[in-house]
C-alpha cells in the first residue's frame, strides 16, 4: 500500500488514467465489433471494474472502506460487473507485509509489545479497510482479537476521500444530482471517528451495556466483545474473541446455508436489533458490512464484532422519525410527505413529481413493515426496484441534501434489510416496528405523535 501521501496520491492518479486507458480500449473494441460493453458502459466493464477492486484492495483506507460500503448495495443498483469485482473487495484488503506489522505494533506498544500477550499470531485472520486482525491470548488467558491499524490510514482520509471522487467522476460512477460534496463531508467525519481505537473500544462497552440491559430478550440472542483497555491504543485495539462468520456465508445462496427456520431467525434478530439500536437506545452502530457480523450456527447467537462507526442519534430526529416510519408502514401519503419536511428531507419547494417519487420510495421501503405478517424478504426484488424507479426523478428534483444523521442510519438500515434479502429470511417486520412504537410510548408515557 502506498504508506506517503504522495505515494497515495499517485496510486489514485494511476488508477484513473489506467480506468480511462481501459475504458478507451473498451469503445475502441465496441466500435470494431469485438466482444465487450457498450460505449455508454465501457467504464464499468468487467476489466475496469477489476482494475478498481484491485486498486482499492491494493490502497485500502478510506477508498477501501467506500468501496466496501458499495459492495453489499443490491445487484439491482449496482452494475454487474462492478459488483462481481467488488465482492472480494468486501472480503478484504492485502495484509501488511510482517516488518510494517513490528513497526506499527511497537510504534503503539513498544518494543516489547509481545511480552503484553500470552501468545500473539503474525498471520492476521481477517484485513478490513482501516486495519487487520490478529488472533491473540491476553496474559489472563482469554482469547482476544487485536485490531492493528495500517500505518498512514488516519492521515489519508480527507485526501482519500477528495482523489476517489476524482475517480468515480472520471469513470461515470457519480449520477449527476448527488449531492456529493454532502456526503464527502460526512464520509470524512465518520471516517476520522472509526481510526480512533480508544474511542471504538468505548463505544464497544457501551453498546454492550445497552444491550446487557435491553428488555426484548436481545442479550440472549445477540453478543458484544469485552474490549481490553490495558491493550488498547488509538491504533491498536484488544477485544474479546467471538467465534462465528459472516452472516453471508449462511445466507441462502450460500454454501453452508443455514436452514430456513435459522435464517428467519437471525433475519428477525438483525431487524430487532436495529429498530431497538434507532429507537431505544439511540445509539448504534452504523457499518452493515457482513463481516461485522458474525453469526455461531452451534449456539445462534449473533456477534457484533466493530463499533468504529458507533454514533448518537438525537431525540428531536429520531422521534419524529419513528412516526414517519410508522406512516411508511400504514401507507399514510400525506403524513410522510409532511414529515420528510419536517425531518429536512425535503424543502416544501419541490415540484409534485419530486414529491410523489420521495413519497413512492419511501412507502418501498417500508413495505416489509406494512406487511400484515411476516415479510418474505427473499421474494422482495419489488423492495429495491420500487427505490430505484424513483431515482432518477429524485436525482434531478431534489432541492437539499439529506439530513447528515441519515447518512449513516439510512446505510444501516438498507443494510439490515439487505442482510434479510441474502438470508433469503421471512421476518416479522410490522410487529417488530409496533413492538418500539410501544416501548417508545412506554418510556415517554405518551402516545407518538
Amino acid at each position: 500500500m502506498p504508506s506517503t501521501a504522495f505515494g497515495r496520491a499517485f496510486g489514485f492518479a494511476r488508477l484513473g488514467a489506467t480506468l480511462a486507458a481501459g475504458a478507451a480500449g473498451d469503445r475502441v473494441r465496441a466500435a470494431l465489433g469485438a466482444d465487450g460493453p457498450s460505449a455508454s458502459g465501457a467504464a464499468l466493464s468487467p476489466a475496469n471494474a477489476d482494475r478498481l477492486a484491485t486498486a482499492l484492495c491494493r490502497m485500502r483506507g478510506a477508498a477501501l472502506k467506500l468501496g466496501q460500503m458499495l459492495s453489499i448495495q443490491d445487484a439491482s443498483l449496482v452494475p454487474p460487473p462492478l459488483a462481481a469485482a467488488l465482492a472480494r473487495v468486501r472480503a478484504g484488503a492485502d495484509v501488511m507485509p510482517p516488518e510494517q506489522l513490528e513497526e506499527a505494533m511497537a510504534g503503539e506498544l513498544g518494543s516489547e509489545w509481545r511480552s503484553r500477550f500470552a501468545s500473539f499470531d503474525d498471520a492476521p485472520i481477517a484485513a478490513a479497510s482501516i486495519g487487520q486482525v490478529h488472533a491473540a491470548v491476553a496474559p489472563c488467558g482469554t482469547p482476544i482479537a487485536v485490531k492493528v491499524q495500517y500505518p498512514g490510514v488516519a492521515d489519508s482520509i480527507v485526501a482519500d476521500v477528495d482523489n476517489l471522487l476524482r475517480v468515480a467522476a472520471l469513470t461515470g460512477a457519480l449520477p449527476r444530482g448527488l449531492y456529493v460534496e454532502a456526503a464527502a463531508a460526512v464520509a470524512k467525519k465518520e471516517l476520522a471517528l472509526e481510526c480512533d481505537y480508544v474511542r471504538e473500544g468505548e463505544c464497544a462497552a457501551r453498546w454492550g451495556g445497552l444491550l446487557a440491559g435491553d428488555k426484548t430478550g436481545l442479550a440472549a440472542a445477540v453478543r458484544a466483545p469485552r474490549p481490553f483497555p490495558g491493550l488498547t491504543t488509538r491504533r491498536v485495539l484488544a477485544t474479546e474473541f467471538l467465534p462465528g462468520a459472516p452472516i453471508d456465508a449462511v445466507a441462502a445462496d450460500a454454501p453452508g446455508a443455514a436452514p430456513q427456520e435459522v435464517r428467519n431467525a437471525l433475519g428477525a434478530t438483525l431487524l430487532r436489533l436495529t429498530l431497538r439500536e434507532l429507537f431505544a437506545w439511540r445509539f448504534m452502530q452504523t457499518d452493515p458490512n457482513w463481516g461485522n457480523f458474525l453469526f455461531d450456527p452451534t449456539t445462534g447467537v449473533l456477534a457484533c464484532v466493530d463499533f468504529g462507526a458507533c454514533r448518537e442519534f438525537e431525540p428531536s430526529f429520531v422521534d419524529p422519525y419513528l412516526s414517519m416510519v410508522r406512516a411508511c408502514a400504514a401507507r399514510d401519503e400525506d403524513t410522510v410527505l409532511r414529515m420528510s419536511r419536517e425531518l429536512g428531507f425535503l424543502t416544501g419547494d419541490e415540484s409534485a413529481a419530486m414529491n410523489a417519487a420521495h413519497v413512492g420510495a419511501a412507502l418501498a421501503v417500508g413495505a416489509p413493515f406494512a406487511a400484515p405478517g411476516p415479510y418474505d424478504f427473499g421474494a422482495a426484488a419489488s423492495l429495491t426496484a420500487g427505490v430505484a424507479a424513483q431515482g432518477r426523478v429524485m436525482l434531478d428534483g431534489r432541492l437539499t441534501p439529506p439530513p447528515e444523521q441519515s447518512y449513516s442510519l439510512h446505510r444501516r438500515l438498507s443494510g439490515a434489510f439487505l442482510a434479510c434479502i441474502k438470508l433469503g429470511a421471512v421476518v416479522p417486520a410490522r410487529a417488530l416496528l409496533e413492538e418500539s412504537i410501544d416501548m417508545w410510548e412506554a418510556e415517554n408515557g405518551r402516545k407518538l405523535p
